[in-house]
């Protein structure tokens, strides 16, 4: 059976010791009664073949183009914080929260 890194996730460590136990890549999950959960998570999803940040992907958006755009604006902000200029300051962080909720609402469930 296929899992997702969530599924994963939110099995018991018993269930992931089960899964474990029948994977055929045992080197991978080696010692895997004695993993905890942390640990054995990860060797699992390598033994799998199971991208680990899969709930890291970005759908419909370029997220290269807005995190360029918001290291673009940090370099700003810290101008602005040198020059204690207070409004420009201000109206760069809206710009970054803009940013960063425009990449948290595009993020694949």
């Amino acid at each position: 059976m296929a899992y997702t890194y969530h599924e994963l996730k939110g099995k018991t460590i018993q269930e992931l010791r089960d899964i474990a136990k029948g994977v055929e890549n045992q080197e991978a999950v080696q010692g895997y009664s004695q993993l905890n959960k942390e640990h054995l998570l990860p060797a699992l999803c390598k033994a799998l073949g199971i991208d680990p940040h899969e709930h890291h992907d970005v759908v419909g958006i370029d997220k290269p183009a807005i995190k360029a755009k918001m290291r673009e604006l940090k370099t700003k902000r810290e101008a602005a914080l040198e020059a204690r200029d207070g409004e420009t300051l201000k109206n760069i962080r809206r710009q970054i929260h803009r940013l960063n909720r425009q990449i948290r609402a595009h993020v694949a469930p």
